[in-house]
């Protein structure tokens, strides 16, 4: 009996990629090459290596699933939305916790704004998962950041014509209120905006997959979250799924600098689930 294979691919992007300047684009407003935002070590590589696997093993894959992260610059993580009590910038990198906001260390820089923070903050931290950080701004829709790795969008680009089926697009992120890491939910979903919501089609189609392969950027974040909620979720929505079915790309992701830690409880928690971890060349379908 034919095995259902899906790949599932997290947030590739050009922004999450350590490009060398080769692969930069010379912005036509300064003359200058635009360098990734937020680039995560040995994430060229990883690409790299993904693009050559989906090439070489895309003929057995039945879909292909593609995340991409997709903000504003107005956005609760980013700088431009913060301030600190002096009224000074917020550098990225600087994590925000509701009790700095009480105590005015950092504010948001419209004051109509703050109950509607703090009412965030309280959600993000009472789920004990995250704290808000405040990120470079990147993902920003439009942009060349926002954009596909040139080797995976070419690979997949041949595997469309090869299978003569699309890509699969997930867009997360557009809601500046809350922090999107995960594919599946957004940390704290908007009432207001379904597109925060626990997005059951996107679970159901990966819930077919016999064989469910997951690579992208970052393992310390997206990759992880959106995991975890696939590990959580699918086995209440589709009975008798079980973590099993996902195999890990190892070699096809990595962690933010500084997140290594969150890195490894990542994948020793989805092996004790039940997940398997393999290198692509160990991939034989």
């Amino acid at each position: 009996m034919a095995r259902n294979i899906q790949l599932l691919v997290i947030d590739p992007q050009n922004d999450f990629c350590d490009l060398p300047a080769a692969w930069q684009p010379v912005d036509a407003l300064t003359g200058q090459r635009t360098a990734p935002a937020l680039p995560v070590p040995g994430a060229h590589a990883d690409m790299q290596r993904l693009a050559q696997f989906i090439r070489q093993q895309g003929g057995h894959f039945d879909d292909i699933t593609v995340t991409l992260d997709s903000h504003q610059r107005f956005d609760i993580a980013h700088p431009g939305f913060w301030q600190t009590g002096a009224g000074a910038d917020v550098a990225p990198f600087t994590p925000i916790t509701a009790a700095q906001v009480r105590a005015a260390e950092f504010t948001p820089r419209n004051p109509a704004a703050l109950p509607r923070t703090l009412q965030y903050l309280d959600a993000l931290e009472a789920q004990g998962r995250y704290t808000l950080m405040v990120w470079p701004v990147h993902c920003e829709v439009g942009s060349w950041g926002h954009g596909v790795h040139a080797d995976v969008l070419a690979a997949c680009g041949a595997w469309q014509l090869q299978r003569q089926r699309a890509v699969r697009n997930v867009f997360k992120g557009t809601n500046p209120w809350t922090e999107h890491y995960s594919a599946i939910e957004a940390e704290v979903p908007d009432a207001a905006d379904e597109s925060t919501a626990l997005n059951t089609a996107l679970l159901r189609q990966l819930g077919q997959a016999d064989v469910l392969l997951i690579a992208g950027e970052a393992s310390s974040h997206c990759v992880r979250s959106t995991t975890e909620h696939i590990v959580q979720h699918l086995p209440r929505l589709l009975p008798g799924w079980q973590a099993s079915r996902i195999v890990l790309l190892t070699d096809g992701m990595g962690p933010v600098g500084g997140f290594e830690a969150q890195h490894q409880a990542f994948l020793e928690g989805m092996r004790a689930a039940g997940a398997q971890l393999a290198n692509m060349n160990e991939i034989s379908l």
